[in-house]
C-alpha cells in the first residue's frame, strides 16, 4: 500500500511548530503497527487516520493545531466527541504501556487481541499497543457482510485466533456489538460455547445495562465492564475497580482520575488542558495530577458507579433531570437497548425529555410498552423526568466508536419537529381556506 512507499510516507509526515508527526492510515495495518512500535520506543509520534487514503491523512494533519507537541508524545488521537468539538489528545509511551500492562494484569496475563473497533480511536489502537507490549500479533476482524457488525462472522474470526504463545484470546467491544453477540448466543448453543471460550470480553464506551450483565452472567461470558477515555489511554477502571496504579475520587459529584496512564494534555489548547488536568498537593506534600472527566458518579464501598454526564442535565419545571438516568432505566426494558434520551423545548416546562429508539426488529421481536417504561421512570426519577413521547428512527446515528452521535440525533429531532410544524401550519391554512369558502 502507499503507506510503505518512502515518498508517500514523506508526504504524510507533518510538522507542528517544532515536532514531526506521522499520520498513518489505519487501512495500512503493517505500517501502523510498525510506526506504533517505533513511537513506543521513543520514535516519531503517530496520528492514526480513519481512512486508507493519502487525502484523509493529509486532511487529519491539517486539522491538527499548529502547536508544539508536549514533550514525550508518542500518540495523538483526534477524539470523535459525542456532543462537543473534536480535540487532539497527546499520549506518552509510558502512559500507553502502563495502561496495557495494567489491563493484562487484571485479565490474568498477556493474550492475543481480536480487533473489531476502529484503530484511529483509543479503544481500537490500545489493542494494538497491548499486542506490541506483550509481543503477540493482533487479529483484525473484517466483517464480510458489509454490515456494521455481524456476530456470527466475528465469532469465526475469534475461532481463527490461536491465542499466540499464551493461548489466551481477548476482545474489546462497545455495548451495541456485545448486545448482538448475546442475542446470537441466546439463540444458538454452539455460539454460546464459542463466546464463553473467549478469555476476556471488555465492553466499554457506554454503560453496560444491568439486564445485559444478567444475560452475560447466565451465559457464562467472561465480561469485564471497562470505564475510561482517550485522556486515560483507554479503560482504567474495570467492573468499578481501578486497574494498575489508577486512583479515583469524587469531587462535587464529578468522577476524577489519577495515575500513570493520564494523557499529556490537549495539543494547541493550554486553557482546556489546565481546566481538565489539575494538580493538587496531598497531605504528604506529593503533587498528584487529576483528570476531571465531566462524568457524574459515586463511590460506594470503593466501587465506582458512573451515573451519567454532568452536562446531560436538563431543567424541567425547575427540577434537574439527568438524561443519562432516563436512558439507563429505559434500556433495562426489552427492545429498548438502543434508547437515547433527548431534550426538547417546552412552553410550559422549559424543557422536556423524549426518547429516540431504533425501529423494532423486523422479525417482530417484542418491545416493552412505552407507557409502562414512562411509569417506571416517573416512579424512580420523578414526574419531571417522565418522557413525554418516544419516536423511532431507522438507524441510530453513531460515532466510529459506537456511541450515539448526540449532535446528529438532535439535528434529526429538529428537522422532525420542523416538519410537524409545517404540517400543522398547512393544515391550519387549509381549514381557514375552507371556512372562507363557506
Amino acid at each position: 500500500m502507499f503507506g510503505r512507499d518512502p515518498a508517500a510516507a514523506g508526504i504524510l509526515e507533518g510538522v507542528t511548530s517544532k515536532a514531526p508527526i506521522r499520520a498513518i492510515p489505519t487501512g495500512d495495518r503493517a505500517w501502523l503497527l510498525a510506526a506504533l512500535t517505533d513511537a513506543l520506543d521513543g520514535g516519531t509520534p503517530v496520528l492514526p487516520v480513519p481512512d486508507g487514503s493519502e487525502t484523509a491523512a493529509l486532511s487529519a494533519l491539517q486539522r491538527l493545531p499548529e502547536s508544539e507537541l508536549p514533550e514525550g508524545t508518542a500518540l495523538v488521537i483526534l477524539t470523535s466527541g459525542s456532543s462537543g468539538v473534536p480535540k487532539a489528545v497527546a499520549l506518552s509511551a509510558s502512559a500507553l504501556r502502563a495502561s496495557a500492562e495494567a489491563t493484562h494484569e487484571r485479565l490474568g496475563g498477556p493474550g492475543q487481541w481480536i480487533v473489531a473497533l476502529p484503530t484511529h480511536l483509543i479503544s481500537g489502537v490500545q489493542m494494538l499497543v497491548r499486542s506490541i507490549v506483550c509481543g503477540t500479533d493482533p487479529v483484525f476482524f473484517d466483517d464480510p457482510s458489509g454490515r456494521p457488525f455481524d456476530p456470527a462472522a466475528f465469532l469465526d474470526a475469534c475461532d481463527a485466533a490461536d491465542g499466540g504463545s499464551t493461548g489466551r484470546r481477548y476482545v474489546s467491544l462497545v455495548p451495541v456489538q456485545f448486545a448482538r453477540l448475546l442475542e446470537l448466543a441466546e439463540q444458538d448453543p454452539e455460539a454460546a460455547d464459542r463466546l464463553r471460550a473467549i478469555d476476556g470480553v471488555l465492553v466499554g464506551g457506554q454503560a453496560v445495562t444491568l439486564e445485559m450483565r444478567r444475560r452475560a452472567h447466565a451465559l457464562g461470558v467472561r465480561l469485564r465492564r471497562s470505564y475510561g477515555m482517550t485522556e486515560t489511554a483507554g479503560g482504567c477502571v474495570y467492573d468499578g475497580v481501578e486497574i494498575g496504579d489508577t486512583r479515583v475520587r469524587i469531587r462535587a459529584g464529578e468522577v476524577q482520575l489519577a495515575g500513570p496512564s493520564l494523557a499529556l494534555g490537549y495539543i494547541g489548547d493550554p486553557v482546556l488542558t489546565a481546566e481538565k488536568f489539575v494538580e493538587e498537593v496531598g497531605r504528604d506534600g506529593v503533587p498528584t495530577r487529576w483528570y476531571r472527566t465531566g462524568d457524574a458518579g459515586e463511590l460506594l464501598g470503593g466501587m465506582l458507579t458512573v451515573t451519567g454526564r454532568l452536562d446531560r442535565v436538563l431543567v424541567s419545571g425547575g427540577v434537574n433531570v439527568s438524561l443519562d438516568e432516563i436512558e439507563r432505566i429505559a434500556r433495562e426494558h426489552e427492545g429498548w437497548d438502543s434508547a437515547v434520551a433527548v431534550r426538547v423545548p417546552d412552553a410550559e416546562w422549559g424543557e422536556r425529555p423524549g426518547l429516540v429508539v431504533e425501529i423494532a426488529d423486523p422479525t417482530g421481536a417484542a418491545r416493552a410498552d412505552f407507557d409502562a417504561i414512562r411509569a417506571v421512570i416517573r416512579e424512580q426519577l420523578g414526574a419531571a423526568a417522565a418522557p413525554e413521547w418516544s419516536t423511532e428512527i431507522d438507524r441510530m446515528p453513531r460515532l466510529p466508536g459506537g456511541k450515539p452521535d448526540l449532535r446528529a440525533i438532535d439535528e434529526w429531532i429538529g428537522r422532525l419537529r420542523a416538519s410537524f410544524a409545517e404540517t400543522r401550519a398547512a393544515g391550519s391554512a387549509a381549514a381557514h381556506s375552507q371556512e372562507d369558502d363557506a
